[in-house]
């Protein structure tokens, strides 16, 4: 079940990480997202802080006609981009977690965002749903 936050689309896999971060890149593709950018948390923070954190990927996903017709309508929304989608392990479960476009674009008041950020949330809710399904 895909549980809807303030800012995200969420929900748990019964898959180990790494199968749940896989799936996550077939699910993407299949919506017509490509992964733009990559960051490895859990990497990140043991280099530069020295602490160990469970795993934790985040997978910077555009969807180029919807990034086109967005930064065409407002050009500022370019920082509210990529669309990202995080696969973490927490308190040993796999959880994964896409941003919901809606509620960050409704920040710059502008209704040509709407239907972008209507119709990317709801791709986005279904790669969530494929992942954990």
């Amino acid at each position: 079940m895909v549980r809807e936050t303030a800012v995200a689309f969420e929900a748990t896999s019964s898959l180990g990480f790494a199968e749940t971060v896989a799936r996550a890149r077939e699910a993407l593709q299949q919506e017509g997202f490509g992964v733009v950018a990559e960051i490895d948390l859990q990497a990140k923070l043991r280099e530069k802080l020295g602490v160990e954190v469970e795993p934790n990927l985040i997978l910077g996903a555009c969807h180029p006609p919807s990034a086109l017709r967005a930064v065409q309508a407002v050009p500022e929304v370019s920082v509210l981009l990529p669309c990202n989608l995080c696969v973490a392990v927490e308190e040993g479960r796999t959880v994964v977690r896409a941003m919901n476009p809606a509620s960050v674009m409704e920040k710059l008041a502008n209704p040509a965002l709407a239907p972008v950020g209507s119709e990317i949330g709801a791709a986005l809710k279904r790669v969530v749903a494929a992942i954990t399904g």
